[in-house]
């Protein structure tokens, strides 16, 4: 399991501002020319003070499941291939998920029923993530959230979502050359990767697309940037899974939907 020992500081993240200013995100994602390189810009941040202060107190309270394991307790940057041809975007990280294990919906309920159906498709290697060591591999499909670090109650203040969008922005730059679809998990997803999109350089439609299951819109070309299919998914929560909201089989159809969009169904 990845910890905070293992972290990549080949560069110093002091070049681009202090990681406690608001304006570090942005200093340091848009100079970045390469996904692992923003992946690891990423984990230096500490914009959100409140964010930063419960990613900590999770990392110390020792739930009995997970007594003596070593929490990552920063931001989480996004999984996958960088010649990715889907993208999928959720909320933020687990507070004894994600900002345990540091890999995007590892460890965590949510993250098992995402890779069961990822892997019944043929683009996860494995059913059952575990940690960031487990050798899990995806194909043509990467992972990401709009908001890098795990909030309490599952919910990022408008200011700290803001203050995030950077790096999804810039993550969305560097895949344009073969990003094809996007499949958003949950409103609150849906609705801050909008003007991710804009700022990334692709063209949003008027009035903005709104949220729903099974939802498919189509963005327009700019910049050279290829049509893209975002597809709407209720979010792999425990509360959606539990009560039927979200089946496994709802899921699959709306995964194997955006794959076959990105033609990497195998």
């Amino acid at each position: 399991m990845r910890s905070r020992d293992d972290l990549d500081d080949s560069e110093d993240p002091g070049a681009f501002g202090d990681p406690g200013d608001p304006a570090f995100p942005r200093a340091a994602a848009a100079t970045e020319p390469s996904l692992a390189g923003l992946d690891a810009r990423v984990t230096h941040c500490a914009a959100c003070p409140r964010l930063v202060a419960w990613r900590e107190e999770k990392a110390h309270d020792d739930p009995p499941a997970y007594r003596g394991q070593r929490y990552w307790a920063r931001p989480v940057p996004g999984f996958g291939p960088a010649d990715a041809s889907l993208l999928i975007v959720g909320l933020a990280p687990a507070a004894h998920g994600a900002n345990r294990t540091g890999r995007m919906f590892t460890g965590d309920r949510s993250g098992d029923v995402l890779f069961a159906a990822l892997h019944a498709l043929g683009l996860a290697s494995r059913p059952d993530p575990v940690a960031a060591d487990d050798g899990m591999t995806l194909r043509g499909v990467r992972m990401s959230s709009p908001v890098r670090c795990a909030p309490p109650a599952n919910r990022p203040a408008p200011a700290e979502r803001d203050t995030c969008r950077p790096w999804l922005a810039r993550e969305l730059q560097l895949l344009a050359p073969t990003l094809r679809t996007v499949v958003v998990l949950g409103a609150f997803g849906w609705q801050a990767l909008m003007p991710a999109l804009a700022e990334a350089g692709w063209v949003l439609p008027r009035p903005r697309p709104a949220f729903g299951h099974g939802a498919r819109v189509t963005l327009g070309e700019r910049d050279g940037r290829r049509t893209l299919d975002l597809f709407g998914c209720y979010h792999v929560s425990q509360r959606n899974v539990f009560t039927g909201r979200l089946t496994p089989l709802m899921l699959r159809e709306v995964l194997a939907g955006a794959a076959d969009a990105a033609g990497i169904l195998p």
